[in-house]
This record gives C-alpha cells, sequence and structure tokens, in this order.
C-alpha cells in the first residue's frame, strides 16, 4: 500500500510505536513522516536487545533505509530531536520541514504551572503554549534555528513525491483519538486534533491519496492524566490484572479500564479506519505470549479478537503480542 496512516483509537498508550516499528521492516517503508502534536508523546520500539523510547523521530527508523521526516503541524523541542537523532544514529536519514514551530523553555515553564498542571494534568512539555504561540502567529519555527539548518527540507513535497512514485509511504500519528481538541474529552486533551484527518494535514498529504488507516488499540484502555475514563479500575486492580503501566513521557501511573467497545467502534468512524491492531494481547492471555500466527493464539483470545471484529467492522489484521518488534501475528495476507 503506497500510503498507510496509523492511528490510535483510544487515549494514546496502545504501542503505536511497535506496530509501526514492526510496518517499517516487514513492508519495506521508504518515507514515514511523524504527525501529530510534537514531544509530548512517546513511542516506545524494542528491536533486538535495545529499548528505544522516542518522542520526535519517527519510530519507523529501525528500517535503515527508511527516510526520516516530520512534518509542518509538528511542534519540536530542539534538544530532544537532537538527541533522539545521536540516539537513533539517523542523522542522515533526518528531515525537518522548515515550517515546525519551536517550543522555547519558557512554554515548558507555563506547561508545567497553573491551570494546565494543576486541572487538565498536561505532559508539562511546552506544546500547549506553544500552539497557543502559533495559533497568534508568534512561535518561532525551524527555519529560524541555526542548531537545525542541516535538516530543513520539504515535507509535503518529498511525501507526495514518494506517494506518486509508488513508494511505500506511512503516517505516523501521535496521541490517541480521545484526547483529540475536536472529538476528545475536552478540556481534559491535547492542544489540536490528532485524528487520521489531522494526521494528514500535519505532513501536507491531501485525503485522496491515502490507502489504508490502520487504527491501533490495546487489549485494554489505558489515559495519562485528568479526565473520563469508562469502566476504570483501580491501581490495586490493576496490578492483580497485570495492566499497571509507566507512562514514557511523564513517568506517571496509567489508569486502566477493561477494553471499551464504543469507544472503539467511534474512533473507528471518526478516522475511517480500514483495518486495526490490537497490541499486548499477550497481557490479556499470557499463554499468547510471542504467538506468530492465529492459530497460536488461544481460543479465548482468538473468540476476543473475532467480537472486536465484529463490534467495530474492520478486520483485525495485526496482533501484539509481546514487546519485541517481531512479536506480531500479521494477518493482512490470510
Amino acid at each position: 500500500m503506497p500510503c498507510i496512516v496509523v492511528v490510535c483509537g483510544f487515549f494514546g498508550d496502545t504501542g503505536k510505536g511497535k506496530i509501526i516499528s514492526y510496518l517499517a521492516l516487514k513492508d519495506k517503508i521508504s518515507v514515514a513522516a511523524r504527525a501529530g502534536v510534537g514531544p509530548n508523546a512517546g513511542h516506545t520500539v524494542v528491536y533486538g536487545d535495545k529499548t528505544y523510547k522516542v518522542r520526535m523521530i519517527p519510530s519507523a527508523f529501525v528500517y535503515e533505509k527508511c527516510r526520516l521526516l516530520i512534518g509542518p503541524g509538528v511542534l519540536v523541542d530542539q534538544n530532544v530531536f537532537l538527541s533522539e537523532v545521536d540516539l537513533t544514529h539517523a542523522g542522515n536519514r533526518v528531515g525537518l520541514d522548515p515550517q515546525c514551530a519551536i517550543i522555547e523553555p519558557r512554554h515548558i515553564e507555563t506547561d508545567r504551572s497553573g491551570h494546565l498542571a494543576s486541572e487538565i494534568g498536561t505532559t508539562g512539555t511546552g506544546t500547549g503554549p506553544c500552539n497557543a504561540d502559533r495559533v497568534l502567529r508568534k512561535a518561532k519555527l525551524a527555519k529560524d534555528m541555526p542548531t537545525l539548518q542541516s535538516f530543513l527540507t520539504d515535507v509535503p513535497f518529498e511525501v507526495n513525491a514518494a506517494i506518486d512514485g509508488g513508494e511505500n509511504v506511512l503516517i505516523e500519528g501521535t496521541q490517541g483519538t480521545y484526547l483529540s481538541l475536536w472529538h476528545g474529552t475536552y478540556p481534559y486533551c491535547t492542544s489540536k486534533d490528532v485524528t487520521a484527518s489531522a494526521a494528514c494535514s500535519d505532513v501536507g498529504v491531501g485525503p485522496k491519496k491515502v490507502d489504508e488507516v490502520l487504527i491501533v488499540f490495546k487489549a485494554f484502555v489505558t489515559r495519562v492524566g485528568a479526565g473520563p475514563l469508562p469502566g476504570e479500575i483501580s491501581w490495586e486492580e490493576a496490578e492483580r490484572r497485570g495492566w499497571t503501566e509507566i507512562a514514557a513521557v511523564t513517568g506517571r501511573r496509567r489508569r486502566a479500564a477493561p477494553f471499551n467497545f464504543e469507544l472503539a467502534k467511534r474512533a473507528v468512524m471518526l478516522n475511517s479506519a480500514t483495518q486495526a491492531a490490537i497490541t499486548k494481547i499477550d497481557v490479556l492471555f499470557p499463554e499468547c505470549k510471542n504467538a506468530k500466527s492465529f492459530s497460536d493464539l488461544s481460543m479465548e483470545a482468538r473468540d476476543f479478537i473475532r467480537k472486536v471484529e465484529k463490534e467495530i467492522s474492520i478486520p483485525v489484521t495485526l496482533i501484539g503480542t509481546g514487546p519485541e518488534v517481531w512479536d506480531v501475528v500479521d494477518r493482512r495476507f490470510e
């Protein structure tokens, strides 16, 4: 598929980094373009004997022939960006659009105090205040920063040229559908829309260029920070079930709840999703850990997947069975 958009169907934390890194390697993605808000979302990639936590560089960095781009709609923290260039050893493959707005120390300071910190429970990475400055047309842009000059490129042109050339292109969304400023649990949400439509806008791709929208769900639901979480269980109950997680960016405990079919159905609608991935099936059903084929899953796990497919009316094509990149059941070619 020349162009696929990958988004989260819940509140973030669904394992998009794992799914994207798998697709990059399996499908030999030529260009991966990062969409979304900015460094307030962390994606975890476990590849080989290393665990990477990236907040700016696309999770497709594991495929060494993949061009890694950050679209003009994404906010950039120079320190985070440059440290991840070093972490991934991908400097010669990374491109940054000149129109990306720059997060400054004052944005971070504002984000870590007052209403945003105490009431909303933001990540404190400066993204909300920076987006506010961008709306007011007073944010600095990447083209203004000497430290970023060697990375600047016309991201919309590169992405569209790759699609038109028949190359495999992946647009990497961040956050989750229900953290969208428009479609989420306002005011407990992020500072812009993060559905598939917005991801395309962030990198400069029109809707007619998209072939597939892959929506990623976890086998249970988690969220960080304040805001509603239907069916929420206590931390103690989450520990009993093995659902306890710590957020990659903030280090905060993730609140947990069982898989929510109603939220999943609406997320499919909002994103025009054509296929779904379910991650961490091995947490719900430990006997499925490291499974590589659907027949290797337990009967209970297969029944759960079939129920999800029936409820959301699209196929579940990828199933995560462990943290490592290759711990995936791939049903796309069955």
